[in-house]
């Protein structure tokens, strides 16, 4: 059985993403897990074993970033590893495309192209 998605996200534009935490207690996880359940553009979250985080957001109103900003709001950090750098880079990257996607109007496949004015 597939979980149902809150009504105010867009299920195209959701998006995944899996980070370890460092520095916040085991009431501080509980608050920060509630107030991300209880954010408009987070469709689920949850705290698993190793201090993980799992979040999904609507990636056209959300970031990474604000995420991040979230996290260090409860005095938390990540890692600063090779690989943390990385995937930040990689989810950023797919923050910006996504966000452009959405904002994206499609033209008609049989009209010529919007063309650019130099």
């Amino acid at each position: 059985m597939t979980k149902a998605h809150k009504a105010t996200s867009q299920e195209s534009f959701l998006l995944r993403r899996k980070l370890t935490v460092e520095g916040l207690g085991e009431s501080q996880w509980e608050d920060f897990i509630h107030e991300l359940n209880h954010h408009p553009c987070v469709d689920f979250a949850a705290h698993k074993p190793g201090d993980r985080l799992f979040v999904t957001y609507d990636g056209s109103h959300w970031s990474t970033d604000e995420l991040l900003d979230l996290i260090a709001g409860y005095g938390g950090k990540l890692p600063g590893g090779w690989w943390t750098r990385r995937k930040l880079a990689w989810y950023r990257f797919t923050d910006d495309n996504v966000r452009a996607n959405a904002n994206h109007e499609p033209f008609c496949c049989s009209k010529i192209p919007p063309m650019k004015r130099k």
